[in-house]
Order: C-alpha cells, then structure tokens, then sequence
C-alpha cells in the first residue's frame, strides 16, 4: 500500500499502540498530544511531533484522533487550533475516541461542506488488543470513505465492520459498551461468590471462560482482578463518560436500560472514592 502521510492526535494507552502499527508499515507519522512527553517514545521510533492538531494535519493527508472526551473531540476540530484549520480538500479525518454520534455527524458535515472526507470509528478491544493490532472497529460515514481506509486501518484492526451513515460507527459503539457494562457486574460477582465459596478463582477461570458464560472481560480481566492489577487498559473514568452518553441516548429513544444504569452508579461510586484513572476492572473493589 502506498506511504501515507498521517497525523495523529492523542497518545494515550491504546493511540500509542496504533501509532506503533503506522509506523511499522512504513507510513509518515506526525503526533499530538497534550503532554508532549507522552509521546516521546514514539518520537524515538521515528514519529514527528507537532506543536498543535492544525501544525500535525498541516500537509498531511489523514488525521487520526483519540482523545478523551465529547468536548476534546469538538476542540480538536472545530477548535481555533484544530484540524480543520490546516485541512485540504481530498484529506480525511477519522475519530476514534468513543463519543457522542450527534457530534460526529456535525464534524462530517462540516467536513462535507470544506471538501473533507469523515469517519467515525470507535474501536473496542482495549490495550490489549492495541497492542495486538486486533481491534474490533465500528465505522460511521460515507461507503467509499471506508472502502480508501481500510487498508490502512487492518493495520491496527482485525474485526473492521462498516454500520452505515455518520454516527452509526458511535451508535455501534454504545451497544458495544453496554454489554461491557452489565458483563462487567457478572464477572466480578462470579469472582466475588468463587472467593467466598474457598475455590482456586484461576482454577475456576478454566472451566468457566471457556463455557457458556466465555466472554472477552473474563477471559482478559478476570485474570487481572484475582492479580489485583488495576492498571488501566481502559479508564473507569472514560468508561463512565461512554455510559452517559449511552444513558442520554436511550432516553432520547425513550427506553429504558436499567442494567446500564445499575453499572453507572456502581462506577460512579468508584470514581468517587478516587479510582477513576484505574482500568475497568476495578470493579471487583466495590464487592470488598
């Protein structure tokens, strides 16, 4: 495939993998991130540092971003130092960071409207699967949009899945964390209820993980709360932000989630007592 010139805005636990996979492949890389020491390692392995998203996108021909919040994703493109400040016609832009679909709509518009391409792309998979060049990734926008991307991203993606217009890759996204959400209470449950019982809980995860009740969060998680590893693959914090927005969604549609909402207040909780830059796994320490 040929060489792109690519931007990339956040480096944090999984944008730093990925960048990894860009540069692997050969392709010209340029990063942000608020705190530039975050991306030093990159910068050591031949990534270029800019001074702002609009000086990363400068001459560049696809921009990447995955940041932390809904008001994050605004200011890095609609923002006075934003990518669209130093967009061409012809570039694309590409957001991977878990957020509101009625933003990504607003951010494909105003691409439409200066001659850029968008996608919305959450991804699922955590550090993980970053790392592993593995993750599952869900894409809103526009068909051909998609079809010019998807080499560049199998780099980093193994289950690459396009849902349909703008805001249907956030949309998908949303399913995605809801699962995750009320999952997550059943496995540590699971643990909690094997603990009391006197079980061997890694014994336990052999039988289990591979039966019936198997899913990612056990297979990958319940290992790292028997460890008691809260290091974060993913954030309690941002985890709560992508179930609000999921809350605020339903009830626009007028349903109600009531497992989705019983996991939010138990996370909430968390945060409070100070674990919201822990990983989602945490969650085994609301039941001690």
């Amino acid at each position: 495939m040929t060489k792109k010139r690519i931007a990339f805005i956040g480096t944090g636990v999984m944008g730093a993998s990925i960048v990894k996979h860009l540069l692997k492949n050969g392709h010209d890389v340029t990063v942000y991130t608020r705190t530039k020491e975050k991306a030093e390692a990159l910068v050591t392995l031949g990534a270029s540092w800019a001074s702002s998203p609009a000086e990363a996108f400068r001459n560049h021909e696809i921009a990447f971003t995955m940041v932390g919040y809904p008001s994050d994703v605004e200011e890095v493109y609609l923002g006075q130092n934003g990518l669209f400040q130093t967009a061409e016609q012809g570039n694309i832009v590409i957001d991977m960071t878990t957020s509101e679909p009625s933003l990504a709509k607003k951010i494909y518009e105003h691409a439409q409207s200066i001659g850029v391409e968008a996608l919305d792309a959450p991804v699922s998979g955590g550090d993980i699967g970053a790392q592993n060049g593995t993750l599952s990734i869900m894409i809103g926008g526009d068909q051909d949009t998609y079809d010019k991307t998807l080499p560049i991203l199998k780099h980093f993606g193994e289950n690459i899945v396009y849902q349909g217009e703008a805001g249907a890759g956030q949309h998908t996204k949303m399913c995605n964390q809801i699962v995750i959400a009320s999952g997550m209470i059943g496995v540590c449950e699971s643990l909690a209820y094997g603990l009391k019982a006197g079980l061997d809980l890694p014994t336990v995860l052999q039988s289990i993980s591979s039966g019936a009740a198997g899913s990612w969060s056990l297979s990958n998680l319940a290992p790292r709360m028997i460890k008691e590893d809260v290091a974060p693959g993913f954030y309690i914090k941002h985890f709560v932000k992508d179930m609000k927005i999921a809350l605020d969604e339903s009830n626009k549609m007028g349903i109600t989630l009531p497992g989705l909402a019983l996991a939010y207040e138990m996370y909430e909780k968390l945060i409070e007592e100070g674990y919201g830059d822990n990983g989602t796994q945490a969650l085994l320490k609301y039941y001690k």
